[in-house]
Order: structure tokens, then C-alpha cells, then sequence
């Protein structure tokens, strides 16, 4: 049997977890090499499916695939220079439909699910339904509506998807909205603008099936852009917490899911964002927690 990671092949993360797998059969692709690099041949009669894929070094038959790990995947079919939107269009039905008509195939996520999780303000909603504490947030494009929402209270700017559409997207830095702030370039852009944590720390969870990695960093600006903050540290699971994390899990059918909250002086954890395809090697390599072993674990298990 085989697990199949579908990733860029910048993403060095991937091969934390790859050393972990042993015995199991990997195949490592890059969706983005579909159709030009990349052979897909796939055949659907009398209720079976066969088929193949190729890269040109390493080839996998489509019923051998027993789980796929959507890491970070490259878009299919944008290296055609003709009719490229189409080609792409084309591609991607072609590709991961062959991968969804696999019977049995576990997904680290169901292409459904993430698609379903990218979308950040209907996370807001979601979080809320769990239980978590939500910042009050604003999305426009009405630069009145925006000062008038910064008038109200210390709030920070972020972008709405939380992610650049470069290849390998940017990260973006969350912004504290200035007193003296100039809102009219939010007539060009739909905007998001979020009530201001007064924050001492924050909390990472990352979720692999069942099993919830928490962890702390004590931080009161964005620690991503801080080389002054101190490493992350393993956190006890808070018993008012997980069980919130699970049922967000279970409201998108995720089995991989990188949690972010603002801690504030009071204590209080504020749901920031889920990312179902987040980074988690800078936590392994802070705190130790098995966080890649775990991966490979739960791709490399049998239905």
C-alpha cells in the first residue's frame, strides 16, 4: 500500500514526517507538474477503478493508494501558457476526482473539507459555535465603516483569505490599526479588521485525528515577524479548550488542524484561526512534541 503526499517541493517540513513512515511506500508529488511532468492514466468500469500515476521517476497505481496527505499542493495545470485557465480547470477535476473515486482512501484533509476551512470569516461563525471566545471582527470595503469600527476600540488589520495567491504564498503580518490611520485604500479591497487582544501570549494546537499538541509562546506582538520572542514551549491540554478544538474538527470533517489563540491578561484564549494545512515543524523542533511521527502514524494506518 501506498501513502501518497501531495506538496511543492519546497516544503521541507514534509520530510519530517517522511523519515517517520519505515516500511510504508511514499510517493511525494507535486500536483502543479500535472499535466506537464505528470502521467495520469485512470480507468472507472464494473465498480473498479484502475490507473496510474507517473512523474517520470516514480509511478503509483491509483488502488495501492491507501491514504493522501494534502500538505501544501501546487495547482494543477498552470504551467500551460494556452488556454491556461482551462487547462487548470481541466486538470484539477481530472486529478483529484481519480483520487476521491479511490474507495477507502483516507484523506489528511478531504479536499471538501479544506476547501471548506480556508474561508476565515465562516471559521468566526464556526468558532463561535464551539464555544470559543471570538474577537469582534469586521470585514468591508466602506472606508467609513472601517474608521468608525477603529473609533470604537484598539483594533488590528489582517487580510480577509490569510494567505498571498504567490507561489509559495506570503505569510502577512497582523498590523495594529494607528490613531492617525488613512482608510481610504479600503475602497480597493475587501478588508478585515479585528478588536485588539491585549495579549501576553499565544496558544498553538495542532490536531492530528484525535490527538491535540499544545503549545505556548509568551508574545505580545505577531511572534512570526519578533526575533526577540523565546521558543515555544509544550502547554498542559486545557480540559475548557479541547473539547472545543474537537467539535470545530468534526463541523468541517478535518483530521489535520493547526490552531491559533490570543491569550489575554485575564486569561482568557481567543480563537484567532484555524489553518488546515499550518506549519508545524517550528513547534517540533521547540517544544519536541512527536508531531510529524504522529502524522505519518495516523496516514500509514489501515481503515
Amino acid at each position: 500500500m501506498t501513502v501518497l503526499i501531495l506538496t511543492a517541493p519546497e516544503d521541507l517540513t514534509t520530510d519530517m514526517v517522511v523519515q517517520h513512515f519505515g516500511n510504508v511506500r511514499v510517493v511525494r508529488l507535486d500536483p502543479a507538474g500535472f499535466p506537464g511532468r505528470v502521467e495520469l492514466s485512470t480507468t472507472w468500469a464494473a465498480d473498479n477503478v484502475t490507473g496510474r500515476i507517473d512523474d517520470g521517476s516514480r509511478s503509483v497505481d491509483l488502488p495501492s493508494i491507501q491514504s493522501v496527505w494534502v500538505r501544501r499542493p501546487g495547482r494543477p495545470g498552470l504551467q500551460d501558457v494556452e488556454q491556461a485557465a482551462w487547462v487548470a480547470h481541466e486538470s484539477e477535476h481530472a486529478l483529484y476526482g481519480a483520487l476521491r473515486a479511490i474507495p477507502g482512501v483516507r484523506w489528511m484533509n478531504h479536499p471538501d473539507a479544506q476547501a471548506a476551512a480556508r474561508y476565515k470569516i465562516t471559521q468566526l461563525a464556526t468558532a463561535r459555535t464551539a464555544g470559543f471566545a471570538v474577537p469582534e471582527t469586521l470585514v468591508t470595503n466602506c472606508p467609513e465603516d472601517a474608521e468608525r469600527f477603529s473609533k470604537d476600540g484598539p483594533a488590528v488589520i489582517k487580510a480577509v483569505s490569510g494567505r498571498q495567491p504567490f507561489d509559495p504564498p506570503m505569510a502577512l503580518p497582523t498590523s495594529i490599526v494607528p490613531p492617525d490611520a488613512d482608510f481610504a485604500s479600503v475602497a480597493t479591497a475587501p478588508t478585515c479588521f479585528q478588536r485588539r487582544v491585549d495579549k501576553v501570549a499565544d496558544l498553538r494546537v495542532t490536531v492530528i485525528g484525535e490527538t491535540q499538541f499544545w503549545a505556548r509562546i509568551e508574545a505580545e506582538q505577531d511572534w512570526r515577524f519578533d526575533d526577540a520572542t523565546p521558543p515555544w514551549q509544550p502547554a498542559p491540554e486545557p480540559s475548557s479548550l479541547a473539547p472545543k478544538v474537537s467539535s470545530f474538527m468534526r463541523a468541517y470533517g478535518l483530521t489535520y488542524g493547526a490552531f491559533d489563540f490570543a491569550v489575554d491578561r485575564a486569561g482568557e484564549s481567543w480563537f484567532l484561526e484555524c489553518n488546515p494545512s499550518g506549519q508545524f515543524g517550528f513547534v517540533e523542533l521547540d517544544t519536541g512534541q512527536p508531531i510529524a511521527q504522529h502524522i505519518a502514524a495516523w496516514l500509514s494506518r489501515r481503515t
